[in-house]
């Protein structure tokens, strides 16, 4: 069985910035970047049904991600156990 490729999302932009401009086909384009027309075909699908939220949003970001927020968390819970070690060295 095929391993899945992945892809870098700077890459993934980039084919399908170029799909969307419309100046080679979608065949040209996936030969030239070796990977196939039915994944530039789903890339520029995807970039055109998310477009309005780009414009709903006004460009801005929603806010944090999910992975961002836990390793905040795991930020605070390590800082939290340092000052509870130290404020117990400090007491004796």
């Amino acid at each position: 069985m095929a391993k899945r490729r992945n892809f870098l999302d700077a890459f993934e932009a980039k084919v399908t910035l170029e799909a969307l401009r419309g100046d080679k086909t979608i065949q040209k384009i996936a030969a030239k970047c070796q990977v196939h027309p039915n994944q530039v075909s789903t890339w520029k699908r995807q970039a055109v049904e998310g477009m309005a939220d780009v414009f709903a949003r006004g460009g801005k970001s929603e806010g944090p991600t999910e992975a961002e927020v836990k390793d905040l968390h795991a930020k605070i819970g390590r800082l939290t156990v340092e000052n509870d070690f130290l404020a117990q060295g400090l007491k004796k």
